[in-house]
């Protein structure tokens, strides 16, 4: 295997980790080590791993999007009547969940609790995204937008970083879900300008791969997920911390992709893996 987990760094490591004690954004974003100089002492060890030629090690923050009202909706329906039959829907007479749908007050919240989990851990020299990616669905997007897009008292990211690239595999599992379907690339494109919105080169304007009939597969994600590691590690050798924000489902695609147990990150929340890609 090209990409594996290094663990003992964070709480989350532990396959033995509860997501729903540890919650979405825990203090320190997991890090065990509580000391003043505990992300200094963190970087060092990154860049000593690093210097020793034989691998290449970035720390990757898995960003989940804040919630969305197709999560509204499958809560209120369950996930069975969801699977079986709502999620096909465009939205019932109280809400609407796609295609595409948007971040709910709460998600949006939720953003900005991610926002203020980075800012508090600012002062004691947090390591933040050299490269951020995510995925072109809006609620993604918008969370990004919300959580390190910010300017004044919401930055969180120094200007040189404030960019994101804008990558089709690092949807969620798509196809049969409405919610999984994306908007074209021109809408996307006036909603997520330049600079700071980068899409990928090649992406389409309508969306490639989602289905009426037909849900993609896990071990899919899992495949998806190694383009997304390949982009990262093999495409962009600079900057050896990243943000990618995305979905559960891709998430959990991710952590099959370095051979780590999928781990349930509730809305809003951020799961950082450090990655060795061995050269």
């Amino acid at each position: 295997m090209a990409y594996s987990a290094v663990s003992g760094f964070f709480i989350q490591d532990d396959p033995a980790a509860v997501p729903t004690i540890i919650g979405a954004l825990p203090v320190r974003l997991g890090l065990i080590d509580d000391s003043i100089e505990r992300w200094k002492t963190f970087k060092k060890k990154l860049d000593q791993l690093n210097a020793e030629g034989d691998a290449v090690y970035k720390l990757v923050y898995l960003c989940r999007h804040g919630q969305g009202y197709h999560n509204v909706a499958e809560s209120k329906y369950g996930t069975e009547a969801w699977d079986a039959y709502w999620s096909t829907l465009n939205g019932d007479d109280e809400l609407t969940w796609g295609p595409d749908p948007l971040l709910t007050p709460v998600g949006q919240g939720q953003a900005v609790d991610a926002r203020e989990a980075w800012k508090a851990e600012l002062e004691f020299g947090i390591p933040t995204p050299e490269r951020c990616y995510a995925s072109p669905l809006r609620r993604a997007l918008d969370t990004w937008t919300i959580t390190m897009g910010g300017e004044g008292e919401h930055r969180v990211l120094p200007e040189a970083s404030r960019r994101v690239t804008i990558l089709e595999n690092c949807r969620e599992e798509y196809g049969i879900h409405t919610c999984d379907l994306r908007s074209p690339l021109s809408s996307l494109q006036r909603l997520y300008p330049p600079p700071m919105y980068t899409f990928e080169d090649g992406f389409r304007e309508e969306d490639p791969v989602w289905r009426e009939g037909e849900r993609e597969t896990k071990e899919n994600i899992a495949r998806r997920a190694l383009t997304v590691l390949d982009v990262i590690f093999r495409g962009d050798r600079d900057g050896a911390i990243v943000s990618i924000t995305a979905h559960g489902g891709f998430i959990n695609g991710f952590l099959a992709a370095i051979g780590r147990p999928s781990y349930a990150l509730p809305t809003g929340g951020i799961l950082p893996v450090v990655v060795k890609y061995a050269i």
